[in-house]
């Protein structure tokens, strides 16, 4: 099996279903270091767009993986960071949609840098961007989102108003509720104000699923979703909650255990998570990582979801 650095999965998404990864910026490079982060506490906080990692290579293993023809909904850039930040993510685009043009193509992105002068011309063979905004007033934003010094949500608000306007694409806005946080009357009547000035496509009101970086931070119930998507007044949906997904994989082997670690490598999962996503039978992931977990490659977490596993050590030590 060929060993993937930067391209992931398949794996079943509630939004995207079948999504195929591309993580293009190193763990974790982000211009934001939200409290509710799946992949842990951002190490190079910034906002400076640079080759992260080698277009070469990124290219060479999504030719390995396309030229087999895998049946997939989406290529999706995501993973461990903020994937505008790569310089040449234009480049990558441009591969995909020459070479592999059945393909659609999603981003996963915080919104930060979607203002940016040609980031709407870069990003315009991507047929969907998914932006995020989780506060109201620019007092939550510094405590939820945690940007860079100097970053302000009008300026970000702004950017998605000029990216909507210049980028002929879907934007599905995902909104992301923090009990006691985001869900007062001031910060849900900021973002309302928000939607209607962006005008994306949809919204996707969305809510803690996997352990974030703050213990403390809870999930908001499906009755305070619903109670909030009414006050928002917003086309779209709720995505929070775990999917029913399922999907027949050929993976098999020592395989398997290099793409279970792949995949908690970048998003905690519980075992129904991976046999989902991943499409094994509980049997084969269980054995995987109770070896995984008696070699202390992997931690687990606990969540009222269930326990969750965890990469704690870098994939390329374990292969």
């Amino acid at each position: 099996m060929f060993k993937y650095k930067y391209v992931f999965g398949p794996v079943l998404s509630r939004r995207l279903k079948l999504s195929l990864g591309l993580d293009i910026v190193p763990l974790k490079t982000c211009s934001f270091d939200c409290i509710y982060c799946e992949c842990g506490r951002t190490t190079v906080l910034t906002t400076r767009r640079k080759e992260y990692i080698p277009v070469s290579e990124v290219l060479k293993e999504i030719d390995v993986y396309l030229s087999a023809s895998p049946e997939v909904d989406f290529i999706t850039f995501s993973g461990s960071g903020e994937p505008t930040l790569h310089l040449k993510i234009a480049e990558i685009i441009d591969f995909i949609k020459k070479k592999y043009p059945s393909y659609r193509l999603a981003l996963l992105t915080n919104g930060s840098l979607l203002g940016e002068d040609k980031m709407a011309e870069e990003l315009s063979g991507i047929d969907v961007v998914l932006p995020s905004l989780d506060a109201g007033t620019q007092k939550m934003f510094k405590i939820i989102n945690r940007p860079l010094q100097g970053m302000n949500l009008k300026s970000i608000i702004e950017g998605l108003y000029y990216f909507r306007n210049h980028y002929s694409g879907q934007i599905w806005l995902e909104v992301f509720i923090i009990p006691g946080l985001n869900d007062t009357e001031e910060e849900l009547a900021g973002i309302k104000r928000a939607l209607n000035y962006i005008k994306p496509d949809k919204i996707q009101l969305n809510t803690l699923d996997r352990p974030g970086i703050d213990a403390s931070i809870a999930a908001a119930s499906k009755n305070q979703l619903k109670k909030i998507f009414h006050i928002l007044d917003y086309p779209g949906e709720i995505i929070a909650g775990g999917g029913n997904y399922s999907n027949k994989s050929k993976i098999e082997g020592e395989d398997v255990k290099y793409v279970i670690l792949q995949a908690i490598s970048r998003r905690p999962s519980t075992m129904d998570d991976l046999c989902c996503s991943l499409g094994l039978t509980k049997e084969v992931v269980e054995k995987y990582l109770k070896e995984l977990y008696e070699k202390k490659y992997v931690e687990i977490k606990k969540s009222t979801r269930g326990d969750f596993f965890t990469c704690i050590r870098d994939i390329k030590f374990v292969f």
